[in-house]
């Protein structure tokens, strides 16, 4: 699973140390929150302030700041990086009665133009929505899933058995690191009323990986060996395959959190069983409806496939109809 949050004793020793302005707008929040919007999103709590106050606020500074900004800023869809919002979060710490530097402090480096960039917990929310069955899985090392990992392109091929569920799922992705050290990738997959105990995951020339599987959710999680550790910019393939019992499936989907350069998504049907219909869509999050729903054509070798010519955030699937 991914990296071992920080040690609660390490973390009590920061608070100790905090000014007491801070450790109240920490208070709520949960210890793996301890992140700019967190904290700024629970002072404005405190403080009962609501946004516009604090656009007004900061307009009689001459500081121009848009509610759609600090709307981002407090959800974590985005941070201050500019020389005008630096200067915001400068005017926001006496305004939400935090010590000077507090917000600062939690910003961490500049983020660089171009190049890797870290996964957002927020905008993998914004695609599986609040308290997902991902979430749940992952608890609090949710916002840490994969955050050295940068997912470049993404190829899976799913094999349907004469029972109509699927029996494996084939995935290869190139990954690229955003920080020195990274040396794993965890995955969780969701399986179609699974048996406890059928699944398992295998990486060709490779040990078996770690894997975990939750019953109460209906998934698996694992954590695969990238084989040797990355230096930030560096990349990585890696490929395995799931294998698992179930019941009948009507579709597969994917679930993307970040812009990618390619994904391909092959269903293979048993000759045994083929659906009289297949259609490829795409939807903005988990629970939308689709946005982009299009006829998925079946060849002769009963396989259909969905690849995206320009792969944004969402939710990526073929559906299927069974003949009666």
């Amino acid at each position: 699973m991914p990296h071992p949050l920080p040690d609660v004793d390490d973390l009590e020793a920061a608070e100790t140390e905090a000014p007491e302005g801070l450790v109240d707008a920490l208070e709520g929040c949960r210890e793996a929150d301890a992140t700019f919007a967190a904290v700024f999103r629970q002072a404005l709590r405190r403080r009962g302030l609501p946004l516009e106050r604090v656009r007004d606020h900061l307009r009689a500074q001459q500081i121009s700041v848009s509610l759609a900004t600090l709307s981002h800023w407090q959800r974590g869809r985005s941070q201050p990086e500019k020389a005008q919002s630096l200067r915001a979060v400068d005017a926001l710490e006496p305004l939400l009665d935090l010590p000077t530097g507090a917000l600062r402090s939690l910003l961490g480096p500049h983020r660089p133009r171009g190049g890797a960039r870290p996964p957002d917990p927020a905008a993998a929310r914004g695609v599986f929505g609040e308290d997902s069955d991902v979430e749940q899985a992952l608890g609090d090392a949710f916002a840490h899933f994969n955050v050295g990992l940068r997912a470049l392109t993404i190829q899976e091929t799913v094999c349907l058995d004469e029972h109509r569920a699927i029996r494996e799922t084939s995935v290869t992705t190139v990954v690229q690191a955003v920080r020195d050290g990274v040396d794993h990738l965890g995955v969780v997959h969701f399986l179609d009323s699974p048996k406890a105990g059928t699944a398992a995951l295998d990486v060709p020339g490779r040990p078996a990986p770690r894997m975990r599987f939750l019953e109460e959710l209906g998934c698996v999680a694992a954590d695969i060996p990238l084989g040797r550790r990355l230096a930030r910019t560096e990349t990585a393939v890696i490929a395995y395959t799931l294998r698992a019992e179930g019941e009948v499936s009507w579709q597969h989907e994917r679930r993307v959190t970040v812009p990618l350069r390619a994904y391909l998504l092959h269903v293979r049907f048993d000759p045994r069983a083929v659906p009289t219909q297949c259609w490829g869509y795409r939807r903005e999050r988990i629970g939308a409806d689709p946005s982009h729903r299009h006829r998925s054509a079946l060849d002769d070798f009963h396989t259909t496939h969905l690849m995206p010519t320009r792969c944004v955030p969402g939710v990526y699937g073929i559906e299927w109809r069974w003949p009666d």
